[in-house]
């Protein structure tokens, strides 16, 4: 029998990393990562490995150690952490528009999570599409093409009922969905909240598209992502996240896909295995208290 080699990862299932030996510092002075023989994986950045390996004590007023998939737990500055809900948006979830059950099955969720986290100073970030006019003239062939149907349709086109113009910045189908709408408003009132344009499938796809500049002002450096489609504008705003090095989490009972099985699997997969990690809303409540 052949032995599976050493680097190869499975490709059904959650791969396990084994916890670590010893503490361990990942990154670099100013930028970094330290995890833990227990399975703690400090994300703070507030304390170096030190020579004695002592792992430090979690802070409850300023940090919350949330456990994810592959028997660990992260630790994130309360201060430095956002959600980023991706197109959780009439045009994505109405059902005058379309069928997304797995999409409207995560509005209970998204909820219940929201409230303990602005309680622990945890901002909440409503990234959505919402095009200008000046930003039609602009887009690239293959986003607008994207969005017609047989050559028909598209990015600012007159949609039936009181929708508006498609994807257009104010129009009916740019808000939230249902209660999710009631509920930005709530937090945007209380200062919790911020709604963020995109006009691509990532909200982050260069520097000095509004969600880098926001995140970059405010020295936020941990991101729980949720939102539709999972492997379309989530995972796209997600994987840059990661490339640009924030510190990214995927919170999987809040993140849904209109694609084939196997869609939203992969995303998770590889957030889970190489680019961050993946939680649900049940950690993250217990974690906020």
């Amino acid at each position: 029998m052949s032995q599976v080699p050493i680097h190869d990862t499975p490709i059904l299932g959650m791969a396990t990393r084994p916890r670590v030996s010893k503490p361990i510092e990942y990154g670099n002075i100013a930028n970094f990562w330290v995890e833990y023989p227990s399975g703690l994986m400090d994300l703070t950045r507030s304390q170096h490995l030190t020579t004695d390996g002592v792992e430090p004590s979690l802070v409850r007023l300023t940090q919350l150690d949330i456990p994810v998939i592959g028997d660990r737990i992260i630790r994130v500055d309360k201060s430095k952490t956002a959600v980023v809900i991706i197109d959780m948006q009439n045009f994505f979830l109405h059902p005058e528009l379309r069928v997304h059950e797995t999409g409207l099955a995560c509005v209970d969720p998204l909820l219940k999570a929201i409230g303990p986290l602005r309680k622990q100073g945890v901002k909440i970030l409503w990234v959505n599409w919402g095009l200008t006019d000046q930003e039609l003239k602009t887009l690239p062939p293959a986003v607008v093409r994207g969005f017609m149907k047989g050559g028909f349709g598209g990015f600012g086109t007159e949609m039936p009922g009181n929708f508006g113009r498609l994807l257009m910045r104010d129009a009916r189908n740019a808000e939230l969905y249902g209660p999710l709408q009631e509920e930005y408003l709530k937090g945007e009132r209380e200062g919790t909240d911020v709604w963020i344009h995109k006009n691509r499938m990532s909200g982050i796809w260069g520097h000095q598209t509004a969600l880098d500049l926001y995140l970059k002002e405010n020295g936020i450096t941990t991101l729980f992502f949720g939102g539709v489609n999972a492997d379309q504008c989530v995972s796209g705003t997600f994987i840059d996240a990661y490339f640009q090095g924030y510190d990214c989490v995927m919170v999987e009972d809040i993140t849904a896909t209109t694609s084939p099985a196997g869609g939203l699997e992969n995303v998770l997969y590889n957030a889970a295995n190489s680019q961050g990690f993946v939680t649900n809303t049940s950690n993250i409540i217990n974690a906020s208290g």
